[in-house]
C-alpha cells in the first residue's frame, strides 16, 4: 500500500504540469489532463517512435541480408541507451539526490530503503520509457523482417530489459555527478544555458549529418563489423543478445544484475548523506566597501538584467537571439560566399535587389528571437506593488525594461551586420539602408512587446514558465515578428519591386519609425497608468 502511494506521488511530481495548471494556480480538469496525456502519447509514440521505426526499417533489412543483425541491435541499443540516459539523468538528479521533499520523507516513519527503492523505480520507469521508444520499433521491425524462432523472440525482449537496467545504472552515476557539480557551482544559470545550447547544437549536427552517417554505415558495414569484433568484443556480444545468442544473454544478464545490486548497495549506504547534502557553504567575511551611487534608472536597469541573467528559462526562451546573431555573423565570415550564392539562387535574377532584401529578412528574423521585454511586466508577479511604490517616475521603470531588450538585441545585431558587410558584393545606399532596417525593426518590436506585456499581464503565476513560455503575448510577439520579417521579402517580390530597393527600404524605415514613435508616446502616457494600476 505504502509503495503504491509513494510511486503515485513520484509519478505525479514528474507529470505535475499535466495535473496542475500553474498559470491559473489550480488543478486541471479530468478532460484537460486526458488531453495532455493524449498529446504526450501522440508525440512520443506517433512522432518520436515513428522516427525510430523509420530508422529501424532503413537499417534492419540491409544488415540482415549480410548476416550482421548483431550490428543492427548494437546501433539501435546504443541510441536507446543514450536517449534513455539523457532523458532520465536530470530526473535522477532532482528526484533521487536533490529532491525538495527528502527532509520531509526522512522525518516520517518510512524505512530508508523504501524511499530509495521508490525513487529508483521512478528513475527506472522514466529510463524505460525513453529507451523503449527506440527499442520497441527496432524489435517490431526485426520480427517483421526476420523469421521468428523462440530465441529471436526472447533475445530482443531481454535486450530491452537489459538496456533499461543499464540506463538506470548510468542515470544513477551521471545523476550523482550532476548533483555534486550543481552543489559546487555559484552561478548555475549560465551553466544550465551553456549545457542546453550545447545539446541543441549537438542535436542539429547529428540531425543534419544523420543521412550521410547511415549511408556510410550501410556501405561499410562489413568493415565496421570486423573492427568491432576485433577490438571491442563486448560490444559484439551486446549486439548478439538481440539475435538470441545464449552465451551473450547469460553473460550480460549476470553482469548487469551484479551492477544493479552493487548500485543499490552503494546508494543504500550513502543515501542519507546524499539526500541531506546542501553543498559546501563558504564562510563569508564582511568587508566594508563603498557602493557607487546610481541613478534610479540605472538601479532598476541593473535589477532587470539581474532577473534575466539569473533565470535559465528566461534566457533560453526569450534571449536566443543574443547567441544566434553573433554565431550567424561568424558563419558569414567563413561561409558567406556560399550562403549568398544560395540566396541568389532562391531570389532569381528577375527581381533586382532581392538579395539584400533576403539578407534584411534574415537579420530581422534573428532579431525577433529576442522577446525578453514581453514577460518582464508579468514577472513582477505578486511583488508588483514594490515597483509601483518606489519614489520614481514609472516611465523610468518601463524604460529600464525596454533597455534590456534593446541592448541585448541591437549590439549583437550590429556585430552580425558588420560581418555581413565584409561579404556583401556591393556597399551602395541600398545596403546601408538595408542594414538600418533590422535595427529600427528591433526597436519597434521591443516597444510593441512591452505594449503586449502591459495589455495581457499574468501576475498570479506560481511558476515563471507561465509568463515566459505559456503567455499569448509572447506567442504574438515572436511569431508576429517572424511573419512581419517574411512579409518584407514577399511584399517586395510580389508588388513593391518596381519602386527599387532603396526607396522600398526608405518607406519601410519611415513606417517602422512612425509606429515606434506612436508606441513610445502611448507607453509613456497610457502605459505608465496601466502599470501603476496592475494588481496580482
Amino acid at each position: 500500500m505504502m509503495f503504491r502511494i509513494l510511486l503515485k506521488k513520484q509519478m505525479t511530481e514528474i507529470f505535475r504540469a499535466y495535473f496542475y495548471d500553474a498559470k491559473k494556480n489550480k488543478k486541471r480538469s479530468v478532460f484537460s489532463t486526458v488531453l495532455f496525456f493524449g498529446f504526450f502519447i501522440i508525440l512520443m509514440v506517433g512522432i518520436v517512435g515513428g522516427m525510430f521505426f523509420y530508422l529501424a526499417d532503413s537499417l534492419c533489412k540491409p544488415f540482415a541480408m549480410v548476416n550482421m543483425k548483431w550490428l543492427y541491435f548494437l546501433i539501435m541499443g546504443m541510441i536507446a541507451i543514450a536517449l534513455g540516459t539523457f532523458g532520465s539523468v536530470f530526473n535522477t538528479y532532482s528526484g533521487l539526490y536533490l529532491s525538495k521533499d527528502n527532509d520531509l520523507l526522512l522525518s516520517m516513519p518510512i524505512p530508508i530503503r523504501s524511499i530509495l527503492t521508490i525513487r529508483l523505480v521512478s528513475v527506472y520507469l522514466m529510463g524505460l520509457m525513453y529507451s523503449a521508444i527506440v527499442m520497441l520499433p527496432a524489435v517490431i521491425v526485426y520480427w517483421i523482417e526476420v523469421e521468428a524462432t523462440p530465441l529471436t523472440v526472447v533475445g530482443p525482449v531481454l535486450l530491452i530489459l537489459l538496456i533499461s537496467l543499464l540506463v538506470l545504472i548510468l542515470s544513477c552515476v551521471l545523476g550523482w555527478c550532476v548533483a555534486k557539480i550543481s552543489l559546487k557551482l555559484k552561478n548555475k544559470s549560465f551553466i544550465t544555458v551553456i549545457l542546453s545550447l550545447c545539446f541543441f547544437a549537438l542535436y542539429y549536427f547529428v540531425y543534419f549529418k544523420a543521412q550521410d552517417l547511415i549511408q556510410n554505415l550501410l556501405i561499410n558495414a562489413a568493415v565496421y563489423g570486423e573492427k568491432v569484433k576485433g577490438s571491442a568484443y563486448p560490444f559484439y556480444l551486446f549486439g548478439k543478445i538481440g539475435e538470441g545468442d545464449l552465451l551473450a544473454m547469460i553473460l550480460y544478464t549476470a553482469v548487469i544484475a551484479v551492477l544493479c545490486a552493487l548500485t543499490f548497495v552503494v546508494l543504500s549506504r550513502s543515501f542519507i548523506k546524499i539526500a541531506t547534502s546542501s553543498g559546501s557553504v563558504k564562510k563569508i567575511v564582511y568587508k566594508e566597501k563603498k557602493e557607487k551611487r546610481k541613478t534610479p534608472f540605472m538601479a532598476i536597469l541593473q535589477k532587470e538584467f539581474g532577473r534575466f541573467l539569473s533565470s535559465p528559462n528566461y534566457m533560453l526562451n526569450c534571449g536566443l537571439g543574443v547567441i544566434a546573431l553573433p554565431i550567424v555573423g561568424v558563419v558569414m565570415l567563413f561561409k558567406g560566399n556560399d550562403i549568398l550564392d544560395f540566396m541568389n539562387m532562391i531570389s532569381g535574377s528577375e527581381r533586382e535587389g532581392m538579395l539584400i532584401v533576403l539578407v534584411v529578412t534574415a537579420l530581422s528574423l534573428l532579431a525577433s528571437m529576442n522577446d525578453m521585454v514581453v514577460p518582464s511586466v508579468s514577472l513582477e508577479g505578486k511583488n508588483i506593488w514594490i515597483a509601483q511604490s518606489l519614489p520614481m517616475d514609472l516611465w523610468q521603470m518601463l524604460r529600464a525594461k525596454l533597455s534590456v531588450q534593446l541592448l541585448l538585441t541591437i549590439v549583437p545585431l550590429i556585430v552580425c551586420e558588420i560581418c555581413f558587410v565584409f561579404v556583401m558584393p556591393s556597399h551602395g545606399i541600398e545596403t546601408i539602408l538595408g542594414l538600418i532596417v533590422p535595427i529600427v525593426f528591433a526597436i519597434f518590436l521591443t516597444l510593441f512587446g512591452l505594449f503586449l506585456g502591459l495589455q495581457m499581464p499574468n501576475l498570479s503565476w506560481t511558476n515563471e514558465l507561465a509568463p515566459i513560455k505559456q503567455s499569448l503575448s509572447v506567442v504574438i510577439s515572436m511569431f508576429g515578428g517572424w511573419v512581419v520579417s517574411i512579409v518584407l521579402s514577399v511584399l517586395y517580390y510580389t508588388t513593391a519591386y518596381p519602386m527599387g530597393v532603396s526607396l522600398y527600404f526608405a518607406v519601410i524605415l519611415v513606417a517602422f519609425a512612425i509606429a515606434s514613435v506612436v508606441l513610445c508616446i502611448w507607453l509613456k502616457k497610457k502605459g505608465t497608468i496601466i502599470f501603476a494600476n496592475l494588481s496580482a
